[in-house]
C-alpha cells in the first residue's frame, strides 16, 4: 500500500514565502504532524539566552501560533470569552500588527478549568488567516489588512460548559472541521473563498450517553493511501475516514472513549489515534479498509501511559509521545512493542515537535525538555520560561516560535 502524507497543495505551503520566511500553516505544522523541516533549532535557551524577542499577548488563548508571509498568527479571548480575537505578531521585530475582534460574546458559555475561550489554532495560507472559534463562529481576515472577509455561525453545536478545541484545517479549496458538540457530532466542509457550506456528514455512531460523554476535541489529518485522499476524524467512540471532497465516510473504527483530543499521526501505512479519557488507549488501525473495520483492521493497542491532551510523533518506524503527567514513551510503530518509557517530569497538554533530528516537550510548568530521537532515552537539554506552555510550538528559518500562557517569544541561537 502506498501511503504519503498529506497532498502536493499542502506541501507547496511549506515552501518559502515572498519575503524568504518559511510558512508554518496550521495545528502542527505544514504536514499537520509535528515535523520542522529546519536544519538548525536551538537546543538551549532561558528568558535570557537566545530570545530574539518576547511578546505579552493580551486575554488567555491556548491556540497554537500559525506563521505565513512574516506574520504570526493565533486567537486569543479577551474579558472571561466576551470578545474573541486574532493576533497577528511581526515575525521579525515581534511587534504586535493586528489585534481584531471577531465575535463579541455578551454571555460567553464556561469554560473547562484547562481550556481556554480561544484554543482553536488557526490555519493560513497566502493572504488568508482562518480563524475557528467553535460554537460562536468561523472568519476568515485578510492578512495584510486584518479585515473580516467573511463570518458565519451556520456550523452550530454546544461546548457545554467546556470551551472549543479543534482547529479547522485547507484541503484545496476547503476548510475543514470537526464540529463534536454535545447536541450535535458532525464534520463539515465550506468553501474558503466564501464561507458556504460545502458539505456537512453527522457522525455515523449514535451514542446513548449524556452531556460532556459525547464531545471531542481532536483536529482531522488528511492522509494519502493508494494515492487516494482521506480525511482521518476522530470522535467520541468512533474515529472515520472521509473522502474529502463530499464528506462520504469510508470507514469506520468503534473505540472505548470521548473526549478525544490528539491529532491523528500516521506512518508505516497505519493512524495512529489516542481512543481519549475512561482511559487513553493508543490504536493503530491499517488505513485500506472499507464500511466498519472495527473487527479487521486494528494492527495493534497499547494502553501504558497514552496521551489524552498531546498528539503523537513519527519518525522513521518509531513513535513518541508524552502522557499528560510527564511519562515520555517511545513504541515500535508496525507493532506497539515497547522501546522505552521515562519520566520527564511535569504536566503536558502541548504537543512534541520534531526538529533538527531533536524532540521537543514543552510543559505546563515551561519545561522545555530535548531528548534525542532513537532506541536509548538520552536528555540533550531542559529549558525553562517563566510561564507555562497550553500551545503546541511553531518553527520557521531557524527559529522556534512558542507560546507560554502570557507571551510569545522568537527563540534562536544568538548570532
Amino acid at each position: 500500500m502506498k501511503f504519503t502524507l498529506h497532498s502536493f497543495a499542502l506541501a507547496m505551503l511549506w515552501a518559502a514565502s515572498s519575503d524568504g520566511a518559511a510558512s508554518w500553516p496550521e495545528f502542527r505544522g505544514p504536514h499537520g504532524n509535528g515535523h520542522a523541516e529546519i536544519p538548525k533549532l536551538p537546543l538551549t535557551w532561558s528568558e535570557t539566552n537566545n530570545v530574539k524577542w518576547k511578546t505579552a499577548i493580551p486575554g488567555e488563548g491556548w491556540s497554537s501560533p500559525v506563521i505565513d508571509q512574516g506574520t504570526v498568527w493565533m486567537q486569543t479571548a479577551l474579558d472571561d470569552g466576551k470578545s474573541l480575537r486574532v493576533i497577528g505578531v511581526d515575525q521579525e521585530s515581534g511587534r504586535i500588527k493586528h489585534n481584531v475582534e471577531i465575535f463579541p460574546v455578551p454571555t460567553p458559555e464556561p469554560k473547562h478549568a484547562v481550556n481556554s475561550h480561544a484554543s482553536p489554532t488557526p490555519a493560513v495560507e497566502d493572504g488568508r488567516v482562518y480563524a475557528s472559534f467553535g460554537m460562536y463562529g468561523i472568519a476568515c481576515l485578510d492578512s495584510a489588512t486584518g479585515k473580516i472577509l467573511w463570518s458565519t455561525h451556520e456550523l452550530k453545536h454546544d461546548h457545554d460548559r467546556n470551551g472549543p478545541g479543534s482547529s479547522p484545517i485547507l484541503y484545496q479549496d476547503l476548510l475543514i472541521l470537526n464540529c463534536d458538540g454535545t447536541d450535535l457530532r458532525y464534520v463539515a466542509a465550506l468553501d474558503k473563498r466564501t464561507g458556504k457550506l460545502r458539505w456537512k456528514r453527522d457522525r455515523s455512531n449514535v451514542i446513548a450517553r449524556a452531556g460532556e460523554f459525547k464531545k471531542a476535541y481532536s483536529t482531522p489529518q488528511i492522509v494519502s493511501v493508494n494515492g487516494q485522499d482521506q480525511l482521518i476524524s476522530v470522535g467520541a467512540f468512533r474515529v472515520s475516514s472521509y473522502q474529502p471532497r463530499t464528506g462520504e465516510e469510508i470507514w469506520s473504527v468503534d473505540i472505548p472513549g470521548f473526549s478525544n483530543v490528539p491529532r491523528p499521526v500516521a506512518g508505516q501505512d497505519l493512524a495512529f489515534i489516542s481512543t481519549g479519557f475512561s482511559p487513553a488507549q493508543l490504536w493503530a488501525i491499517r488505513l485500506d479498509g472499507k464500511g466498519d473495520i472495527s473487527k479487521t483492521h486494528i494492527a495493534w493497542k497499547y494502553s501504558k501511559q497514552v496521551s489524552l491532551k498531546p498528539s503523537m510523533l513519527v519518525i522513521g518506524d518509531l513513535l513518541y509521545m508524552v502522557s499528560d503527567n510527564g511519562v515520555a514513551s517511545c513504541l515500535r510503530a508496525k507493532t506497539g512493542e515497547a522501546v522505552w518509557s521515562e519520566r520527564v517530569g511535569g504536566e503536558y497538554s502541548a504537543s512534541p515537535l520534531s526538529g533538527s533530528g531533536r524532540i521537543y516537550l514543552f510543559s505546563h510548568q515551561g519545561t522545555t525538555t530535548v531528548l534525542e530521537p532513537g532506541e536509548k532515552f538520552h536528555t540533550l537539554a531542559t529549558n525553562q520560561l517563566a510561564a507555562g506552555f497550553m500551545s503546541s510550538p511553531a518553527a520557521v528559518n531557524n527559529a522556534l516560535i512558542l507560546r507560554t500562557k502570557t507571551h510569545l517569544y522568537r527563540i534562536e541561537e544568538a548570532k
